[in-house]
């Protein structure tokens, strides 16, 4: 078990606050929906064995990747908007060979990517809803327990998750992530809204997903969202929930992270009750990409232990 006091982990996150946003190449099939029941087929993608499916999950007809041929389970939480393909091709490629007990499970959350329609609504409680309907699809996939992998807003939904259902969460590692929105980052939401501002590496990966014109319309309903969450109940996403996570928790952490006030890390760290952390030291929101091969090799090892 791992504590850290703020001032150290400031001192290592110290930066700046800057808006970006990365994210990978995008690789995708087309598949017609499902309503009901898995239907499994080889990927058009680079990723060998991987299978993609569709689950009906309470409402909402939900999209995923599968690989690897274990009987442990890890699903995979990808940040705002994101994607399976988007957020974690290099881990629904790498991490199979290095858990070979485990099937990986990426997703795309209700309303994003291939689990549309319909498109999301940002309730104040759409993280517990997505928390709900992950811990759902594992069990209708067979697993009675599993890990959860959660970047950025996947890693708040993870939080969630293993908070509610302490008794179905493994181990939970998350990256890039907070349980409150400070005041702060709610500035920084309002600021990133208008998508035209931002570069065309960054706007034109999910431009493919949604649309040109959709996807604008989509990233400010999500701020909305947050703003929502950070006006109605304080800025208190999960925070008060962090006490009833049971499973060992990993941080990973870019410590020219961005997209989080420094602050987070420490908050997890001292508000979980078992957690340990890694840091990157050049690394910032995306180093699941950036630093794929090393990345992968740390979750795996947390997993396996």
């Amino acid at each position: 078990m791992m504590r850290l006091l703020a001032s150290t982990v400031a001192a290592q996150c110290g930066l700046a606050i800057r808006i970006t946003k990365t994210t990978s190449a995008l690789s995708f099939c087309v598949q017609s929906p499902v309503a009901s029941a898995v239907r499994l087929r080889s990927m058009c993608s680079s990723a060998p064995g991987a299978k993609e499916g569709r689950l009906q999950v309470g409402a909402s007809t939900v999209h995923f990747v599968e690989a690897g041929d274990g009987n442990r389970g890890v699903i995979l939480l990808p940040g705002a908007l994101g994607t399976a393909w988007t957020d974690f091709k290099p881990q629904i490629e790498g991490l199979p060979a290095l858990l070979p007990h485990h099937r990986v499970i990426a997703w795309d959350p209700p309303g994003y990517g291939k689990s549309r329609p319909p498109d999301k609504e940002f309730t104040v409680d759409f993280y517990e809803r997505d928390a709900a309907a992950a811990g759902e699809l594992m069990q209708k996939l067979g697993f009675q327990r599993y890990s959860v992998v959660g970047w950025s807003d996947g890693g708040i939904t993870g939080l969630v998750l293993a908070a509610k259902q302490p008794e179905k969460v493994e181990k939970l590692v998350v990256w890039g992530s907070n349980s409150y929105i400070s005041d702060t980052e709610a500035n920084i939401y309002e600021g990133i809204r208008d998508v035209s501002k931002w570069s065309a590496r960054m706007r034109e990966p999910m431009e493919q997903v949604y649309g040109v014109d959709h996807f604008p319309k989509l990233w400010s309903a999500w701020v909305d969202g947050l703003l929502r969450i950070h006006h109605e109940r304080k800025g208190d996403i999960c925070s008060g929930s962090l006490k009833h996570i049971k499973a060992p928790t990993l941080v990973v952490h870019g410590a020219k992270d961005p997209m989080i006030i420094p602050d987070h890390v420490p908050y997890l760290l001292n508000n979980i009750k078992n957690t340990d952390l890694h840091v990157f030291p050049d690394g910032k929101h995306n180093i699941h990409l950036r630093y794929a091969n090393e990345f992968n090799a740390i979750v795996a090892k947390f997993l396996l232990e």
